[in-house]
């Protein structure tokens, strides 16, 4: 977006505008070999979610959501509309699950429990529970990753399960297929 605006200023599309730059962003670009194209969409069911659908007809779609109720509906909508244009719901990711204090209390800030029932009701695995750590907050604002700042920490290790469930179950069909991930929060 850098070629389009300056940094601090607001990029003001409508659907038209946004689905062809995703159309050239997905069919202008050699992309070689992949083995994923992971797409953090906005929460809800857009007009880009309505668009990669076309795009990727073979997507596959990984919800994230918190554990409160509100964020949860908001998700589980999202998912639906994933299901009525034929694109596979994978799994349930619950970010901010919980916090660590410095008295090494688990507090659960935004509540418990609504990445498991909402993979509940969409009939697939919760495949992590992502904790809330100033470390991620930092590492976003330095563009430093926490799997290279913080390797050891639970964070890490939590987000290093994740890629292998995700590359595990694609493994069987990497070579003839390569996934288009699709990740909606």
């Amino acid at each position: 977006m850098g070629f389009f605006a300056e940094e601090d200023q607001p990029v003001i599309w409508r659907g038209p505008m946004l689905h062809k730059a995703l159309q050239q962003f997905l069919s202008d670009v050699l992309w070689n070999d992949l083995d994923f194209l992971v797409l953090d969409l906005p929460p809800g069911t857009g007009d880009i979610s309505i668009s990669l659908s076309q795009f990727l007809p073979r997507g596959e779609v990984y919800i994230v959501t918190t554990p409160q109720p509100i964020a949860q509906k908001v998700a589980q909508r999202a998912a639906y509309m994933a299901k009525k244009v034929n694109l596979e719901v994978k799994g349930v990711i619950e970010n901010m699950s919980y916090f660590i204090g410095d008295d090494s209390k688990r507090y659960e800030l935004f509540g418990s429990g609504g990445g498991n029932e909402l993979a509940e009701k969409l009939a697939v695995p919760l495949l992590a529970q992502v904790p809330l750590v100033p470390e991620l907050r930092e590492g976003a604002d330095t563009g430093q990753p926490v799997l290279v700042s913080h390797p050891e920490s639970e964070l890490a290790e939590v987000l290093r399960n994740l890629a292998r469930e995700i590359d595990d179950e694609l493994a069987p069909t990497r070579r003839y297929n390569p996934a288009l991930k699709i990740v909606s929060n």
